[in-house]
C-alpha cells in the first residue's frame, strides 16, 4: 500500500525567509512535538535524519531520512526508508504575495507489521499520514514563521 500526497502551504514571507525557518533542524522537535527522537546534522545534500514519530495512533515510527538533493530557497529531494519507505519532494516558489511550499510524497509501509496494518485498516494508516502533514504545517507556521 503506498499514500501518495500533494499538499501546497501558502506563507506570507519570501522564499529566503521560510527556507531559514525549514534549516533550522535543531528546533525541529521543539516545533513538533509527536517527534519523539530527530538526529540531523543539517539541511544539506547527503545528510541522513533519523526520526522516531509518534502519531496519535498505537505506534510508532521510526525512520530516515536521506537529503539527496538539496537547492537552498527551492528543493528538497529525499529517500526515506525504515518504517516508512519511498520519496519525499519539497519545492518553494515564490508568489506575490509570499511563497508556497509544495510537498509531494510516494511512501509506503517499510516493514511488516505495518504492511499488515495497512492494508487492513487503509483508513487508518492514511489518517495518521494525513495528521502527521496537516498537523505538522500547522505547528510549523504557528512557532517557526
Amino acid at each position: 500500500m503506498e499514500i501518495r500526497s500533494d499538499r501546497r502551504w501558502g506563507f506570507d514571507v519570501g522564499p529566503a525567509a521560510l527556507w531559514d525557518a525549514i534549516a533550522e533542524v535543531d528546533d525541529y522537535r521543539r516545533w513538533w512535538p509527536w517527534l519523539r527522537r530527530f538526529e540531523a546534522t543539517g539541511l544539506v545534500a547527503g545528510d541522513t535524519w533519523r526520526c522516531v514519530v509518534q502519531p496519535p495512533l498505537p505506534y510508532t515510527l521510526r525512520f530516515r531520512v536521506a537529503l539527496d538533493e538539496v537547492d537552498p530557497h527551492r528543493l528538497v529531494a529525499a529517500t526515506l526508508t525504515g518504517d516508512v519507505t519511498g520519496q519525499a519532494r519539497l519545492e518553494i516558489d515564490e508568489r506575490d504575495d509570499g511563497c508556497e511550499a509544495r510537498l509531494v510524497s510516494r511512501l509506503a509501509p517499510g516493514n511488516g507489521a505495518l504492511r499488515i496494518v495497512a492494508m487492513l485498516a487503509r483508513p487508518i494508516a492514511r489518517f495518521g499520514h494525513d495528521w502527521v502533514l496537516d498537523t505538522g504545517a500547522h505547528q510549523f507556521v504557528a512557532r517557526a514563521v
